[in-house]
């Protein structure tokens, strides 16, 4: 086995995964994942792309019609223009992208930084490859966004990469304009790229989604990875895409073609039908989730757990270290007590301790249930 492989620890996230295995009755409120079904028209454009017979390899780089709806997408939400043959490329679900990338602009030695908390893929992908992750603690008290004071202070010249993961899973915290404002001004007159992971940008609340792409001279040095798995409720599809300055997206297709070939085909014609026809299903889903966040949180709050409001994602993130448990044992005993199942907050990284994800892309039934064992629970810790 190769050491770097051999050095990396498994996911914070797995062993609770493996305990609700063994409970089918219990409520999960950990899995990442919209309860939505992917909306029928999507369903059936894949449907009839196999009745079609469109069952062979598409150019590595994806099928261009939907490079192009992809590019249409990303200026008609939010502005930016991309060449569809060589700024758009399309991977398997925004994880790919994400590998991509780190392999085509890092180096041994390398520094990445990246916020924390955050998903759980960035630091052991950079280690994959030789470079160092350098996290940065972001704070309930400053709503988990990474400050521009933050970014400057952890500047080295070996620092490469800097990973923008908002709006952000676990916390649901966001980037407004004025923040990545300051993160540009830090940014400017350095060489360091940036990845823009904006797998929830559909998924804000009383705020629009911000790319750093959009700040004046960010553009050409930031590279976005997006997918449908979230907005689209097509987690299994596993579609995802990248768009960015040309010589790294060129790079990144460059590898690409030899580890995955293409994304797979069928899925690449669902997402066409979503991105030209599936705007009014993102709004749909988003007041969905909007009015359960809103019931979450008040529930969490009226049970005393300290919990800031998340205006992105589908998270929240209660701190519950007035328990008197950490956030492993919390989880691990609400989970094996009174059957939910949650996410503490070191899955997450250190920053996280004390705190623990819980997920509300489920029914507002299951929501309901789940917030009175917790309320249960927490009176059973008091005793």
């Amino acid at each position: 086995m190769g050491d770097r492989a051999m050095a990396l620890k498994p996911s914070g996230i797995r062993k609770f995964f493996d305990i609700l295995e063994t409970m089918p009755e219990a409520i999960s409120l950990g899995i990442g994942e919209p309860d939505f079904v992917t909306p029928w028209p999507v369903r059936d454009m894949g449907i009839y792309s196999l009745e079609k017979g469109f069952t062979k390899y598409t150019p590595n780089a994806g099928l261009s019609e939907l490079r192009t709806e992809i590019a249409r997408y990303m200026r008609r939400h939010y502005g930016l223009s991309y060449e569809v043959a060589r700024q758009t490329l399309v991977t398997v679900g925004g994880s790919e992208g994400i590998d991509l990338l780190m392999r085509a602009v890092l180096d041994p030695g390398d520094e990445v930084l990246i916020p924390q908390p955050s998903f759980v893929c960035y630091g052991p992908i950079a280690t994959l490859v030789g470079a160092r992750p350098v996290y940065i603690e972001t704070t309930a008290e400053n709503e988990f966004r990474l400050t521009a004071a933050q970014l400057r202070g952890a500047i080295t010249p070996k620092t490469r990469l800097l990973v923008l993961p908002f709006p952000n899973n676990p916390t649901g915290g966001i980037m407004a304009w004025p923040d990545l404002e300051a993160v540009a001004e830090v940014l400017r007159g350095t060489e360091i790229m940036v990845l823009s992971d904006e797998i929830y940008a559909e998924l804000t609340y009383g705020v629009r989604h911000v790319s750093l792409a959009q700040i004046p001279d960010m553009y050409e040095r930031t590279v976005v990875i997006n997918g449908l798995s979230k907005s689209h409720a097509m987690t299994g599809w596993r579609m995802g895409y990248a768009c960015g300055p040309e010589n790294v997206i060129q790079t990144m297709v460059k590898i690409h073609q030899y580890a995955i070939m293409s994304a797979p085909t069928t899925s690449q014609y669902a997402a066409i039908e979503a991105l030209r026809n599936g705007d009014g299903n993102i709004t749909a889903m988003r007041e969905e989730y909007d009015t359960r966040r809103r019931f979450v949180l008040d529930r969490l709050r009226g049970m005393g757990l300290p919990c800031f409001e998340p205006l992105g994602a589908f998270y929240v993130f209660p701190d519950i270290r007035g328990s008197g448990l950490t956030s492993d044992a919390f989880c691990e005993r609400l989970l094996r007590e009174k059957k939910v199942a949650t996410v503490p907050g070191e899955a997450f990284g250190d920053s996280g301790s004390g705190f623990v994800r819980c997920c509300y892309a489920t029914s507002m039934r299951q929501l309901t249930e789940a917030m009175d064992r917790i309320e249960s629970f927490l009176e059973t810790i008091v005793k």
